[in-house]
């Protein structure tokens, strides 16, 4: 593990990356619902992004230095993508989550399980991956063009393709699954919705 780590400094940076993610949202609400410091809270908080940039500073700075295209440029994109579409997302379900606990807040929402309501919120989901794709394609595109080696390039996009594959599998998965044609949940409900309004109109 340790040779994988000196031979892949950009494998380390995207695990530091998510451990000072938790570390600094952990830090900002609990100076906001415990300490009450609401400004140091917020400060704190607003840097979150900066582990994105520190993180495409070093993957094109690690393909500049000669470094060959590989599987963890490609995951480094990814997890930008995934940081920059989700992570306002993350901050919110904690912050609600800590407020409720430590601050006399009102419980998290949940869920819908099933309805339209279900529908919508994996079409939510859906569209963040969406954002998160495309964001990974741009800084894939900007490190083929401007930091990978020739011989390198091929490997980085085939990335590209290859979260579109999942965006699609997503939708697959998710929305379509939970609305079409009686696949899925929803369109369960909306057969049964439909035969409950035919037998009251007759």
């Amino acid at each position: 593990m340790v040779e994988f780590i000196v031979q892949n400094p950009v494998a380390a940076v995207i695990v530091l990356c998510e451990f000072g993610l938790w570390v600094l949202l952990g830090l900002g609400l609990a100076l906001r619902y415990l300490f009450r410091l609401r400004r140091a809270s917020s400060l704190v908080l607003w840097s979150i992004p900066l582990l994105d940039v520190v993180l495409v500073v070093a993957t094109a700075l690690d393909l500049r230095g000669g470094a060959e295209a590989g599987t963890v440029h490609g995951l480094a994109a990814v997890y930008l993508g995934l940081s920059v579409a989700f992570g306002p997302v993350i901050v919110r379900w904690a912050d609600a989550r800590f407020a409720y606990r430590f601050a006399g807040g009102p419980p998290p929402p949940r869920a819908p399980r099933r309805g339209p309501g279900r529908r919508a919120h994996l079409l939510r989901e859906w569209y963040r991956a969406v954002g998160a794709a495309a964001i990974a394609s741009a800084v894939l595109l900007g490190l083929i063009v401007f930091f990978a080696a020739p011989e390198g390039r091929e490997v980085l996009a085939w990335w590209i393709g290859r979260v579109w594959i999942v965006v699609g599998l997503w939708y697959a998965s998710g929305p379509l699954w939970e609305g079409g044609g009686g696949s899925g949940r929803g369109g369960a409900d909306a057969a049964v919705g439909g035969d409950a309004g035919r037998r009251a109109r007759a």
